[in-house]
């Protein structure tokens, strides 16, 4: 694994272990799948996001570590709307809470608004929190590959699976590309193009990840998607999905900037 003891994400796993043992200590993992088990029926993800091209998953985010609040008039039901208006094939709700100033109900706000898919934009360390994210009416999980185990990547992915969710597993290299192969290929793979350690964005990371793949396997880029121009680079490369949230945030209007940037996406 990476070292990431000095990074924001070093710190934001920290406080994720602090944030799991008191969330066990308020409601036990029997309880969580009994609403798990109670939640609106899920919305196929990954079906949503191969059905449109380009497939765009539209961030739903207040704030971030490095930039701070990105968007002060935050309400999370109405971008939802602007997003599927606009043509997004799923959404991505943050529910971090210290870190990018989430909330567990935006799932439910976001997607109670519109007919789209939801991925649960947080940073998962246990089964619990799988199972937490069906019980918040999530469709889809992201597992960060940097900050887990085989091990734990392995036995939250099956958890996912066995809770009708979709995966996106993220990855920043290939050393971490070859861990995510290693699980069942119903998982998503997403290539962020932002390094751990210095926060810089490089949209080449996608280009170099996408040649090791088959083919036929979907890649999501995510980060630093800004421009036509961006878009057009990784669809020449034959990359169709993207992650995009702080292009669109800082905009006063979400489904204004996705259309200058992606246009109207294409039923497949």
């Amino acid at each position: 694994m990476v070292d990431i003891a000095n990074t924001i994400l070093g710190k934001i796993v920290d406080r994720k272990q602090e944030e799991f043992a008191a969330r066990l200590k308020q409601r036990s993992l029997n309880d969580l799948e009994q609403l798990a088990q109670a939640a609106t029926p899920v919305r196929g993800f990954a079906q949503s996001l191969k059905s449109k091209r380009p497939g765009v998953i539209a961030e739903i985010k207040k704030a971030s570590p490095s930039k701070g609040i990105i968007r002060e008039n935050f309400n999370p039901a109405e971008i939802a709307q602007q997003y599927e208006a606009a043509g997004a094939a799923c959404l991505s709700v943050l529910t971090d809470i210290d870190f990018f100033q989430g909330a567990d109900e935006n799932i439910a706000l976001a997607r109670n608004h519109c007919s789209l898919p939801a991925l649960r934009k947080d940073f998962l360390i246990d089964p619990y929190g799988v199972v937490e994210a069906r019980a918040l009416h999530a469709d889809c999980i992201l597992l960060i590959v940097a900050c887990l185990s085989d091990q734990q990547l392995e036995e939250m992915s099956k958890t996912a699976f066995e809770h009708n969710l979709d995966v996106l597993v993220e990855v920043h290299d290939e050393e971490e590309l070859e861990r995510a192969l290693r699980l069942s290929d119903r998982c998503l793979l997403g290539v962020n193009n932002r390094n751990l350690k210095t926060f810089d964005v490089d949209l080449n990371t996608s280009l170099r990840l996408k040649k090791l793949l088959d083919p036929a396997r979907l890649l999501v880029t995510e980060s630093g998607i800004a421009t036509p121009a961006d878009v057009k680079m990784m669809q020449e490369h034959d990359i169709h999905a993207f992650l995009v949230g702080e292009s669109f945030m800082k905009q006063p209007c979400p489904d204004q900037a996705f259309s200058e940037l992606f246009g109207t996406p294409q039923k497949v």
